[in-house]
């Protein structure tokens, strides 16, 4: 193929390939070493660049851009520390299966090795947390190395990729040839289409069941909103119960009665105790992580279990499955219901209603209940108003992690794909708002609204100050409980109520710190006047953080407290003294 144009720098080049693989959006911190790349970004119109205040943030945002979108992420951060504050973004990622392209400088290659200034061995500390990486040693290949990486990030399971990019390789000149279509890396060739034998079996194994459930996650999501619309119609056909693990909540319509709620550590009753019960599991995208799973020996004993997943190393890691399925959850799906039509099986309907009878005395347990206190704002009190002032608007939700994000999992309802975005398998403090920036960017005429705690938020605090730059009108919904509450949890359960530097002492007035950055302050802490607090940081067309004063002593349940069986459940701190956690389960924590 001939060049598009004559010779051009490598950093010129770099941009010219993004714009081919349609990206729109570059989250990044300059630095020395990608000097270079920001003077080509300078001198364009095509792609934007949000300046963000810490590299972490970087990759948050372009995760929450991702997860809201179905695109791909991109980053661009410095050589040295500029890379390695990347590091637990790109972890969050790799945990979390979100596709982002990581773009870090380098010094000169003949430098690389030599501990020259703002130097690391990023590759190398990338490589345990990353999807794949490259080094970049030669400007010719520079071009084919972007459009690879994009390949792998979004192919098969998706993940981070990190592009590692030595100064002189940026400023060194070649032609730029447009890419041939669609670009594809040598050897790595996800299986998406499943064995049409496997889909038999499997529709077998669904029409016989007595007590089935469905258990979908994450893998629902990242195959796209398709994938959704897909499960939901096959859940609906069959009449089957359906539950969620964290990272695929939306996946399936919250409010169908067939909807069990979220399942696992924080989950409800109905949803785990149905899942120890069945005999028939159909897990469509979820790896079996521990926090779903509590004790491997004691987890769904009596059930045939189908394991459905784009990533092969994923199955018969955790738990052995009586029938593995490699392949995209779509097309997984598309044929599921290929054959459940063709083939019209009679279910045991009597059976059937004698599960879904089973199921409803679980529910009535009401797992989700709490107690209200005259004069004090129950965290989940919050949760339930601030739902019914957005259920209507056209929202997306980003969190923090701890107590905040298993309530806002428990009493928001995602209808939908792509509006819950969390951390799930790294536990991340400081996500939530930077990725709700990202999410911003994507929907700028969306409602975004981070869920955090007072202690997790100030992880990336010093966030406010990009989005007063760019205008995003984030909201922060802080559940501030003056604790870090999940820990303060934790150490009531297992550590005689010895709150060893949990309780934060030293918070900072969150009203005058939003103030400080140009964007709104409100605080809460009266019961009846959260809805009018509520309603004014919806009204407002511009950053608003929200300090709402809940109740100190509140936890989080219900709860399988570690090394337990997914079945024995923690109902209440009713229930804390009658069920003490094993020496085994305190080391699970």
């Amino acid at each position: 193929m001939k060049p598009e144009e004559s010779a051009t720098t490598g950093a010129d080049l770099l941009v010219k390939a993004l714009i081919d693989e349609e990206v729109e959006v570059v989250f990044g911190y300059p630095g020395g070493a990608v000097l270079p790349i920001y003077d080509s970004i300078f001198k364009q119109n095509r792609l934007r660049h949000i300046l963000v205040r810490h590299e972490q943030a970087a990759v948050h945002a372009a995760e929450g851009y991702a997860r809201s979108t179905g695109k791909v992420g991109v980053v661009l951060v410095t050589s040295g520390p500029g890379a390695t504050n990347a590091v637990t973004g790109l972890t969050d990622a790799l945990m979390d299966s979100i596709p982002i392209v990581c773009l870090t400088g380098q010094v000169p290659t003949h430098l690389i090795g030599n501990d020259a200034f703002q130097e690391a061995d990023t590759t190398g500390i990338t490589r345990p947390c990353t999807k794949h990486n490259y080094l970049v040693k030669a400007v010719g290949d520079l071009a084919r190395t972007v459009h690879e990486a994009f390949y792998v990030a979004r192919s098969g399971r998706p993940g981070p990729v990190v592009i590692d990019l030595p100064k002189d390789v940026l400023m060194n000149k070649h032609d730029y040839v447009a890419p041939k279509k669609p670009v594809q890396h040598k050897s790595y060739r996800p299986q998406t289409k499943p064995d049409p034998k496997k889909i038999e079996q499997a529709i077998e194994m669904i029409a016989h069941a007595k007590r089935p459930i469905f258990y979908a996650g994450g893998g629902i999501i990242n195959s796209g909103p398709k994938a959704s619309k897909l499960l939901t119609q096959f859940v609906r056909m069959t009449g089957y119960p359906v539950t969620n693990t964290l990272m695929g909540l939306g996946a399936f319509p919250a409010s169908d009665k067939q909807f069990l709620g979220m399942l696992g550590m924080h989950g409800t009753y109905e949803a785990n105790l149905a899942m120890h019960g069945c005999d028939v599991m159909i897990n469509i995208g979820a790896r079996f992580d521990d926090r779903i799973t509590g004790n491997l020996g004691k987890f769904s004993p009596g059930s045939k279990k189908i394991h459905v997943d784009i990533d092969p190393s994923s199955i018969n890691k955790n738990v052995r499955v009586d029938l593995p399925i490699v392949g995209d959850a779509t097309l997984v799906l598309e044929e599921m219901i290929k054959v459940w039509k063709a083939k019209q099986p009679k279910t045991d309907q009597k059976a059937l209603k004698a599960w879904w009878a089973e199921i409803e005395t679980w529910r009535a347990r009401h797992c989700l209940a709490y107690k209200t206190e005259k004069g004090t704002i129950k965290p989940q009190y919050a949760l339930e108003r601030l739902y019914h002032h957005i259920k209507d608007k056209d929202h997306y939700i980003t969190t923090e992690v701890g107590q905040h994000q298993m309530w806002a999992a428990q009493f928001l309802k995602f209808e939908q794909p792509n509006r819950w975005m969390t951390s799930g398998g790294l536990g991340t403090m400081g996500y939530g708002f930077p990725a709700a920036m990202g999410v911003q960017i994507a929907h700028p005429d969306a409602l975004v609204i981070d869920v955090a705690g007072e202690a997790s938020i100030l992880m990336n605090i010093q966030e406010l100050s990009t989005v007063a730059q760019y205008r995003l009108p984030v909201k922060i919904f802080i559940l501030n409980n003056q604790y870090m509450g999940m820990v303060r949890q934790w150490q009531e359960l297992l550590h005689g109520s010895r709150y060893s530097e949990s309780y934060m002492e030293s918070l900072p007035d969150f009203v005058k710190l939003a103030e400080a950055f140009g964007a709104k302050g409100l605080r809460c802490h009266e019961p009846e006047k959260l809805d009018d607090t509520i309603k004014e940081m919806i009204a407002l067309k511009h950053p608003v953080v929200v300090d709402v004063i809940v109740d100190q002593k509140e936890n989080c349940f219900p709860m399988i407290p570690s090394g337990a069986a997914h079945n024995d459940m923690l109902l209440g701190p009713e229930d804390k003294a009658q069920k003490p956690v094993s020496e085994e389960g305190m080391v699970l924590v």
